[in-house]
C-alpha cells in the first residue's frame, strides 16, 4: 500500500516541481522527456530501497540531474552503504553515482540544530539573490557540510551559490554537484 502511494504521488508543488525532481518544469532547462526519465528513475530508487528497508524512506533522500543519482542520508552500517550503492548503478538509465550516505552515529542535537540552521540560512540567501534561480537546487547539510545538487544557466550562477553557501557562519565544506545548461544531455528547446 504504501508503495502505491508513493509512487502515484508524481505530481507535487512547491519547490518540488510537478514531477517531484527539486525544479520546477517551467524553469528548469531540461528537456520535458529529461525530466519526465529523471523522475521515473528517481520513483524507481525510493520504492527498491523501501521494499529493501522501510527506514530508508525517511533516512536517505535521492536526487536524480540528467541520469545522474545522487544520494545523502545516514545508514546503519558500511554494508548498506555498499547495497544502496549498488542498488543506484542498478537503475535503468543511469549514467553516474555519487554516495555521500553516512554512518549513523550517536544524535547530537546541538549538530542538528546547526544543520537547521544552515539550510534555512542558505535558502533564504539563494532565494533572495536576483542572479540565482532559487528553485533549480536541492540543499542537504550534515554535521555542518553543505551538499548542493543543481543546474546553473552559467559559470557566473553557479560561483554565486557556491560563494553564497561559503558565506554562511560555522559552514565546515561545501560539496556542490551543479551542472550547467550546456552540460545537460538534452536541454529545453
Amino acid at each position: 500500500m504504501i508503495l502505491f502511494f508513493f509512487l502515484s504521488n508524481c505530481t507535487g508543488s512547491g519547490s518540488k516541481g510537478l514531477l517531484g525532481t527539486g525544479v520546477s518544469i517551467a524553469t528548469d532547462p531540461r528537456s520535458l522527456g529529461t525530466q519526465i526519465d529523471d523522475s521515473i528513475m528517481e520513483k524507481n530508487l525510493k520504492a527498491r530501497l523501501i521494499l529493501g528497508n522501510k527506514k530508508y524512506f525517511l533516512d536517505i533522500k535521492t536526487e536524480v540531474i540528467d541520469g545522474r543519482i545522487f544520494l545523502t542520508g545516514v545508514v546503519d552500517k558500511a554494508e548498506e552503504k555498499l547495497q544502496i550503492t549498488k542498488m543506484a548503478w542498478e537503475t535503468k538509465g543511469v549514467r553516474s553515482v555519487k554516495n555521500d550516505l553516512k554512518i549513523k552515529e550517536k544524535f547530537d542535537i546541538k549538530v542538528s540544530a546547526k544543520d537547521f540552521l544552515i539550510l534555512s540560512q542558505l535558502k533564504s540567501a539563494l532565494i533572495f539573490n536576483k542572479n540565482i534561480k532559487a528553485s533549480n537546487y536541492h540543499i542537504d547539510v550534515y554535521k555542518k557540510k553543505i551538499f548542493i545538487y543543481g543546474i546553473a544557466s552559467d559559470n557566473n550562477e553557479k560561483k554565486e551559490v557556491i560563494n553564497e553557501a561559503k558565506q554562511i557562519l560555522d559552514v565546515q565544506d561545501v560539496i556542490a554537484s551543479i551542472f550547467l545548461i550546456e552540460d545537460l544531455r538534452i536541454q529545453r528547446d
